[in-house]
């Protein structure tokens, strides 16, 4: 079953909205594609308007600014270690934003969206 990213039937007090026309297809959106702990692996998909976006499905390195020096580095990815997203993906080892991963730096907070942008940035916290 496909995601639809379409104007809600319902009002926000729960009322019933009558839409002036049906579904579309360009208001289709996709699955979501987890960033696990692994050897690094792009994939390349077509957007809309021939676009492409490049999706990581898996990563082993994450590109961390420390805010002290302001300098970035390349570092290794150990393990997640906090997602407030959902605590299933601690287990799991899924990176999306906003998580929590410890790096060999130390710990880093994710900043991008792996499964849009093809990256992991991250920003060290104390």
């Amino acid at each position: 079953m496909s995601l639809w990213q379409g104007k809600s039937r319902r009002k926000p007090s729960g009322g019933r909205l009558r839409l002036s026309r049906k579904k579309r297809r360009f208001e289709i959106g996709r699955d979501a594609q987890f960033t696990y702990l692994g050897e690094t692996r792009l994939q390349k998909f077509r957007v809309r308007g021939g676009n492409s976006k490049v999706r990581m499905l898996k990563a082993i390195y994450a590109n961390v600014i420390d805010p002290t020096t302001k300098k970035t580095q390349k570092a290794k990815i150990i393990t997640v270690k906090e997602n407030s997203a959902n605590p299933n993906y601690v287990q799991r080892n899924i990176m999306n934003k906003g998580a929590i991963i410890q790096t060999d730096l130390g710990m880093a907070k994710v900043t991008s969206r792996p499964g849009q942008d093809g990256a992991i940035n991250a920003v060290l916290v104390k």
